[in-house]
């Protein structure tokens, strides 16, 4: 799964690739929030109203299970999702996972907050010149990149979208280069970047981190890949076939290409015996990929706890022919083949670098003397088929890819040299002006970074700027249901809270009606406006965990008396739910769906006395660790302490801006941590999910209890 860092947190952070100069005023839904009040003007909360909640106050301070925590605050969810998986048609699937999100929105466990776009950049790069699609890796494919040795002016950018769109519909070609160099643009062939968090691994079935396959993903292809028209093509297979029951897909595997060090050097030929071995690589790594394919690829779920590989339906039947055999027949099985957990391993390279498969696997990993496959400080310690090669790896500092001069398909690729340079976010009006030196291709333009003036002020704004694509990643704020960290082993991002503090805190987060009227107290647009500006405050504002228009209905559908016409979108499903259930969130992308101050404090006026019953003392301590070198996130902490103190009073809660000095320390107590104990904050909105194929379950599972879910760690459960 593909677990992202907000964006936001990086000043100079370049941002999509896939902008295609929208104003960000398109997306906007103007649909008006329902008035919840009732007729003596009262805040009308009769509608969702929690059940009798007895609440006992222990006297020390201790986490509690995990799985007693699930249960107490998101006990139906688990039903709701199997209740879907087991649908007959994937319309009534559909519908069946939408009411389950509309379970979680109003649970508040978490808050949607933003996705990717909607902001201004000024760029060198020609719109839609990787892959198009919402799921996947493949959006970091950067082969295909066209980038320009200037600014490309609004007005180029226009027309170069215009011959997208027309493109995508079946009319005419869309050739950025030429229609660049005809301009008398001359091509970049080198791409430069940022990184603020290190690859920690080149092993690109060993890691869930985006930080990771962002970079290795370039140096190795899969069995198909998306062009920029958002149309499958294949890859290193070069055709398939499914079987009538939908339960065989049988992939031809291309012939005669080579793994080759990172000096170019040929070292084997790949075959499909190294796509068998790379799936069960990533099944004994176990390193939050597996679950992924878990009751889709047939014996996968025996082998994780202990079976055997042979009932395993992933297999090479002989050189060049790959056999996958699933559990059921699974709609979109095809569009997960675009994740990095079904990309290959070079066998005879992984096991000449210790590695080994199933019981011995655990062990081995463990001796770094006798396991050296992937380790990110030796960039021969991996083989690569792909269009690049790892060239130079400094995690403090820069890291290169080459082109790969013997690359199967090398006519695709437009970029000789990938470069990202380190880059906390500390300094982002240096960042700005070497991008218009043209260090940098591109720049995104923040109002709390000061770069949005500077652009004003010397023109490249009026000529150059735009608003990014909004994208299918889901950012989201998560509350920390069963905290178990209060300071890093290195003594950062210590809490200021007193151990009756932390039970009051603990007691407050485990009650619904409290958790909303957090959640309904925070103003998402005021602070993204602190970064982006007041005109695109809620242009990349998303209100759902699933994009709100990832999937239609293909027919009408009827589920438990409730008919849905087709077309109609999920989120307007998801909608439809919330409604139902008198909450007045509101899904749409576009505009801030949670921020109802009346709401939050007729929330707060039902949980207060259920808590004060309980022997809590009021304030509500409220931890949030932000990184203080950065200007955009000392702004957004500082929004966020004025949204919620505002609206519930600073009597009722207290927000407490937990500073770290370094980024290191920033993502250790959050984005990097490992499991839920060890997540140190009380309110964490710097992690994010972008979809792995084409079906709701694909952000929705990673909710699910007992270990099932990926971020359940981001409210305070399970994990490693």
């Amino acid at each position: 799964m593909k677990r992202v860092l907000a964006l936001l947190l990086v000043a100079a952070m370049i941002a999509s690739f896939a902008a295609c100069g929208k104003t960000g005023t398109d997306t906007k839904d103007t649909t008006k929030v329902p008035d919840t009040k009732a007729a003596d003007g009262t805040a009308d909360t009769a509608k969702d109203t929690e059940a009798p909640v007895e609440l006992e106050r222990p006297d020390t301070w201790e986490r509690e299970e995990d799985e007693d925590v699930y249960e107490a605050n998101l006990s139906e969810y688990t039903e709701l999702m199997d209740k879907a998986k087991a649908a007959d048609s994937i319309d009534e699937k559909f519908v069946l996972y939408a009411q389950a999100e509309a379970y979680l929105l109003d649970s508040a466990v978490m808050i949607p907050t933003t996705t990717r776009g909607g902001a201004y950049q000024i760029s060198r790069v020609a719109p839609h010149t990787v892959p198009y699609v919402q799921w996947g890796n493949d959006d970091d494919r950067l082969k295909g990149l066209v980038i320009s040795d200037e600014f490309i002016t609004k007005e180029d950018r226009e027309e170069l979208v215009e011959q997208w769109s027309k493109a995508l519909a079946g009319e005419g070609e869309y050739d950025p280069a030429k229609y660049l160099t005809d301009k008398g643009h001359e091509l970049n062939r080198t791409y430069t970047t940022t990184f603020t968090t290190p690859c920690a691994t080149f092993d690109w079935l060993g890691t869930s981190m985006q930080s990771d396959t962002e970079i290795t993903v370039n140096c190795v292809d899969g069995l198909v890949e998306y062009d920029n028209l958002n149309n499958m093509q294949p890859a290193l297979a070069e055709s398939w076939e499914i079987s009538e029951d939908g339960l065989t897909y049988t992939f031809k595997i291309r012939e005669g290409v080579k793994w080759y060090t990172s000096e170019g050097k040929e070292y084997a030929e790949l075959t499909a015996k190294d796509f068998e071995c790379g799936f069960r690589h990533m099944l004994d790594a176990k390193e939050g990929l597996e679950w992924l394919v878990e009751g889709v690829v047939a014996g996968a779920s025996e082998y994780l706890e202990g079976g055997s590989w042979d009932s395993v339906g992933y297999k090479a039947t002989d050189d060049y022919t790959l056999t996958v055999t699933l559990e059921q027949p699974t709609s979109y099985f095809l569009t997960m083949l675009t994740y990095s957990c079904f990309l290959p391993l070079c066998d005879s390279f992984y096991q000449s670098r210790g590695g080994v498969y199933g019981e011995e696997y655990a062990e081995r990993v463990a001796d770094s003397n006798a396991y050296t496959y992937g380790i990110n400080t030796d960039v021969s310690s991996q083989v690569y088929c792909g269009p690049f090669l790892i060239r130079e790896f400094q995690a403090d500092s820069e890291i290169v890819l080459v082109k790969n001069e013997n690359y199967y398909k090398i006519d695709d690729v437009n970029v000789d040299t990938l470069r990202w340079i380190h880059d906390s976010g500390e300094d982002p009006v240096a960042f700005y002006n070497d991008a218009v030196k043209g260090t940098y291709p591109a720049t995104s333009l923040r109002q709390a970074a000061g770069t949005l003036d500077l652009a004003k002020e010397d023109g490249n704004f009026e000529k150059y700027g735009y608003v990014t694509d909004t994208e299918s990643v889901t950012y989201f704020g998560g509350l920390n249901l069963n905290r178990g960290t209060f300071e890093l082993e290195n003594g950062a991002a210590k809490t200021n809270q007193t151990e009756d503090q932390r039970i009051d805190t603990h007691l407050a987060l485990n009650l619904k009606s409290f958790r909303q009227a957090l959640q309904f107290a925070f103003d998402k647009a005021t602070q993204n406006a602190v970064v982006n500006g007041e005109d695109l405050k809620t242009a990349n504002l998303r209100n759902m965990y699933t994009h709100p228009q990832f999937v239609k209905l293909s027919a009408d559908v009827t589920v438990d008396g409730k008919t849905f016409k087709k077309d109609t979108a999920y989120g307007d499903i998801v909608q439809a739910y919330l409604d139902d259930m008198g909450s007045p969130i509101q899904v749409a992308d576009g505009i801030d769906g949670w921020y109802h101050p009346e709401e939050a404090k007729a929330a707060l006026a039902e949980a207060k006395p259920i808590l004060e019953d309980a022997g809590v003392t009021f304030p509500i301590h409220i931890d949030v660790v932000y990184y203080s070198a950065n200007p955009n996130q000392v702004a957004q902490a500082q929004a966020y302490k004025k949204s919620v103190e505002d609206t519930l009073g600073a009597e009722n809660v207290v927000v407490d801006l937990i500073e770290t000095t370094v980024d290191t320390d920033y993502y250790a107590a959050g984005y990097r941590a490992p499991d839920g104990k060890s997540a140190d904050y009380d309110m964490f909105y710097g992690s994010g999910w972008g979809p792995d194929f084409g079906d709701p379950c694909t952000y929705l599972d990673t909710f699910l209890g007992y270990g099932k879910g990926y971020m359940t760690k981001v409210i305070g459960l399970f994990g490693e």
